[in-house]
């Protein structure tokens, strides 16, 4: 069994002059590599950085992360329970438009839940306008996945609803062809996970794998696929040339090897990549549209 680390250390609040021009993803980490240093704010207590009715927002980041001017300072704050695409990456520019047209120039609440501050110095906050979750909106709207960070999952039940009324709605991410034409009547599906290896998971890498099946009549070409969890760091991009037969599998194993035409390595070395207490796996097409989806 793996069990994700978090440090726990104080830190001085100094977000309020940091660059806008890159925000790191933060939050809790889906496998050990991606660890976080936060601040905790005691339930029922004042946080120890301003929160609460008065924050206006000067600036949209990109899709989940806002600057607001509060108390007289500027701080960046990170939307928590959600997680948008990564600049460069398919309906980015969306997610940071439909976050402009929900909270530019407004005056904003921000809640906090359990987290006051996140490593980069970033404050950890649901925010509202007018007693309207912005982060639910994003996700309802199909511009952002629902992602738990713990210990910040409060409102991780109503994220979860959101994103299925999204995939029902097949709205943003969740439209058929959303990032452009896809493959044309390839019927591929993720057929099994197995996110919690025996043991330690991070040494015993290639037994936390997925599998991927080709229920279509033809072979389907992968060349430009991409598997990848809830994240902004993990992508798995399938190789050059690899084909995947009708009636077949490939299985994707975290850790190194030699890859055949039923297995596929990650090669992520050092660390798991699946969160074992709850993770999803997505499988893209080339175009970037999620063709499958599967919560382990």
């Amino acid at each position: 069994m793996r069990f994700p680390v978090t440090v726990l250390v104080s830190l001085l609040a100094l977000a309020g002059c940091g660059t806008t021009t890159s925000e790191p993803e933060t939050g809790a980490s889906s496998s050990t590599s991606e660890s976080t240093t936060t601040t905790s704010a005691s339930p029922g207590t004042d946080p120890p950085t301003p929160a609460g009715d008065g924050a206006r927002v000067v600036e949209v980041v990109d899709g989940d992360t806002i600057r607001v001017e509060v108390a007289g300072q500027q701080e960046s704050v990170r939307l928590i329970g959600i997680n948008t695409p990564e600049r460069g990456e398919c309906l980015s520019d969306e997610a940071t438009g439909r976050l402009q047209d929900l909270v530019a120039g407004q005056t904003v609440e921000l809640v906090v839940d359990r987290t006051d501050r996140d490593q980069y110095g970033r404050l950890l906050r649901h925010v509202e306008v007018a007693g309207v979750d912005v982060g639910a909106e994003l996700v309802r709207s199909g511009h952002a996945l629902a992602r738990e960070y713990p210990p910040d999952t409060g409102r991780s039940e109503a994220y979860a609803a959101a994103q299925r009324s999204a995939e029902d709605d097949g709205v943003g991410m969740w439209a058929t062809n959303a990032c452009g034409s896809g493959t044309s009547g390839a019927d591929v599906v993720i057929d099994a996970i197995r996110f919690d290896a025996d043991g330690d998971d991070n040494e015993n890498l290639n037994d936390e794998w997925v599998r991927i099946a080709n229920r279509s009549g033809s072979a389907v070409d992968l060349t430009g696929w991409v598997l990848k969890d809830t994240s902004a760091t993990h992508r798995f991009s399938f190789p050059g040339g690899f084909s995947l037969e009708p009636g077949t599998s490939v299985t994707v194993r975290t850790g190194c090897g030699s890859d055949s035409a039923t297995d596929l390595h990650w090669c992520n070395q050092g660390s798991a990549v699946w969160n074992n207490s709850g993770d999803t796996a997505f499988l893209l097409d080339p175009a970037g549209n999620i063709v499958a989806s599967q919560d382990g």
